[in-house]
């Protein structure tokens, strides 16, 4: 079943409302980018939500994130560029650098279903 997106380019709305979220309730991992591109540093996160253009997570409010930072869900092998929207102590909204096939986010969508998480 493919996920049928279409909006309106010239809406008013925020990017990180524009899209149907999906609850995934999924584990995830926050990969900063260091120097030289380095990804040696990762902490873990919840991601709550996702759509085309970005995610929810939940990490612990004690954990200062970069602006920008990549994005890797449990069971996906894809690492996703991310950038900080909006954070209000451990919820975080991020918006996708690039936006997500729909094609991906079935099959986000179909593993958190398979795993029993929906």
């Amino acid at each position: 079943m493919p996920l049928n997106v279409h909006t309106d380019g010239k809406s008013n709305t925020p990017r990180d409302q524009a899209f149907p979220k999906y609850t995934i309730d999924r584990p995830g991992k926050i990969i900063f980018v260091g120097r030289h591109l380095s990804t040696k540093t990762h902490f873990r996160c919840l991601v709550r939500s996702i759509s085309l253009s970005g995610a929810q997570l939940d990490v612990s409010p004690y954990l200062p994130l970069p602006k920008n930072f990549f994005l890797e869900i449990l069971g996906v092998r894809d690492e996703i560029g991310c950038t900080v929207i909006r954070r209000e102590e451990e919820q975080v909204t991020v918006g996708f650098n690039m936006l997500l096939a729909p094609e991906f986010v079935h099959h986000v969508l179909k593993l958190s279903f398979d795993a029993g998480l929906v």
